[in-house]
């Protein structure tokens, strides 16, 4: 929970204490308001985990806003009502952002946003809650969780997403949801202006009553909170007895980490557990103990969660990086060890982790690390990973072909950039079999099927898709009805994690 929530305020482009902040006052708040353990329990998990759906369908976002994390992190401070305020973020958001203005001018991108803003609300936002229900799930957290981590985008009022109202709204969300905007407010204004704050929305994103438990003993709920808790304050605050995982519930949570991270864009669909199974396999074959071994595979799952914290903006970008684009860029393997640096048991697999772009001659990031200080784990994590990015595509250069992505691995190693026993390891592991790929699909979905889903999760849209296929609109969006239907989803960034998780990506 430490590292998917530290995970989850990057994403939101947060300062990577919001969650754990949030969470020592959400519980505070719902012991006031006298909750029993299980709702307790909620409200604990949905402060450190609420946006746990962050990252679906975020290069649309960044298409429409521009620089996403810079946009959310100032939407975090809105009431989501006041529409001029909204408007007034939209319209700066995209002036501010070079990319858009250069493309198709700042005033069509505002009309373009302004005119998707339905769409926004009808799907994109329906989505983040889809994908974090689906996460919950697979991390095993119990049903009245998974109902309250899919309300993210509920109003008191009704107007939110989704459309629920009053009572109809889990209480454990509804005190997370004042809990945050109160955290959010009080860092900028203090005391008083997140008690103003709670008054003003009182009867609209917020329930009356908790706002009137809140506001009477705000000084309290928000003693110390200037301060960062640590995490082990935030472990102790846990509501009944504490969660733990053993080793196969803890891979399953971390692979369910590397979804949330690689749907941060459509070019890293499925990447980090393809960088996995492949660096088990070249683990195995180089002659790793056992131990070695589960650590390198987990540290391969999570080793691109950093991402999370640079702007899709940067990651979709098919033009050469500007200094400033690049060094951010460098920052995300810092971002990745920072995520688990909290947990005692996950720093060993952080640290490792952060050395995924490290290369022997010193030449890599983010520490620029001599061979010396690189174990047979870290070069084999760097050979893996640089195998796997290259027979996938990105946005500025197309997939290489497994060969050809071999001879540069052999020539990297000439150059002492890469271990060459490591690449010989990799390279034999790849060379096996597809050893990268998910288990297939499941039979349900037609091959027809598997192609317009495969287009869809990779970002194509329902035109895009027929022209690729050849198939008329009408046919593509017949398609994915019965796909939905099947796989039992209701919106894009569902189906792109489904489609994630049967390896058709």
């Amino acid at each position: 929970m430490a590292s998917l929530s530290h995970a989850a305020d990057l994403g939101m482009g947060l300062p990577g204490d919001y969650a754990v902040t949030t969470c020592v006052l959400g519980v505070r708040l719902g012991d006031a308001l006298g909750f029993d353990t299980a709702t307790l329990q909620d409200v604990y998990y949905e402060t450190l985990l609420r946006y746990v759906g962050c990252n679906a369908d975020v290069q649309w976002f960044g298409s429409l806003f521009g620089d996403e994390l810079a946009f959310r992190a100032e939407y975090a401070t809105l009431d989501t009502a006041d529409m001029p305020a909204v408007l007034d973020l939209i319209q700066r958001s995209i002036k501010s952002s070079e990319a858009l203005a250069r493309t198709v001018g700042a005033q069509a991108a505002i009309a373009r946003a302004l005119g998707e803003l339905p769409v926004v609300m009808g799907s994109f936002l329906p989505g983040h809650c889809e994908v974090a229900q689906r996460l919950s799930e697979r991390m095993g957290f119990p049903p009245s969780f998974v109902t309250t981590v899919g309300q993210i985008y509920a109003r008191w009022d009704g107007k939110g997403v989704p459309p629920l109202a009053g009572e109809e709204i889990s209480p454990a969300f509804l005190c997370a949801s004042l809990a945050h905007d109160a955290v959010i407010i009080h860092r900028v204004g203090g005391v008083a202006a997140a008690t103003a704050m709670a008054r003003q929305r009182s009867g609209g994103t917020h329930a009356p009553k908790m706002v009137d438990v809140f506001c009477a003993k705000a000084d309290s709920f928000l003693r110390g909170l200037e301060r960062p808790p640590r995490w082990t304050e935030v472990l102790d605050l846990e509501p009944g007895p504490r969660r733990t995982l053993d080793d196969a519930a803890l891979d399953t949570a971390l692979l369910a980490i590397a979804d949330f991270g690689d749907l941060k864009s459509p070019a890293f669909l499925g990447h980090s557990h393809g960088v996995a199974t492949l660096a088990t396999r070249a683990g195995e074959v180089f002659g790793l103990p056992a131990s070695d071994t589960r650590l390198l595979g987990r540290a391969a799952l999570v080793h691109d969660i950093g991402k999370t914290g640079v702007s899709t903006t940067i990651w979709s970008s098919p033009d050469r990086l500007s200094d400033r684009q690049w060094e951010a860029v460098r920052l995300h393997p810092y971002h990745t060890g920072r995520v688990f640096a909290r947990s005692e048991s996950l720093a060993a697999v952080g640290h490792l982790a952060a050395m995924h772009h490290e290369r022997l001659d010193g030449s890599g990031y983010h520490g620029g690390l001599p061979a010396a200080m690189q174990p047979a784990t870290a070069r084999l994590l760097e050979a893996a990973n640089r195998f796997r990015a290259l027979v996938e595509n990105r946005p500025h250069r197309p997939a290489c072909s497994p060969e050809a992505a071999a001879r540069q691995l052999r020539a990297e190693a000439l150059q002492r950039r890469l271990d060459e026993d490591a690449v010989t390891s990799v390279l034999t592991a790849a060379g096996e079999s597809t050893a990268w790929r998910r288990k297939a699909a499941s039979a349900t979905l037609t091959e027809r099927e598997k192609e317009v889903i495969r287009l869809l999760a990779r970002g194509g849209t329902m035109k895009e898709v027929g022209a690729e296929l050849h198939i008329a609109y009408k046919t593509v969006d017949r398609h994915t009805q019965s796909i939905y239907s099947k796989i039992g989803v209701k919106t894009r960034a569902g189906a792109t994690l489904w489609a994630v998780e049967h390896g058709l990506t």
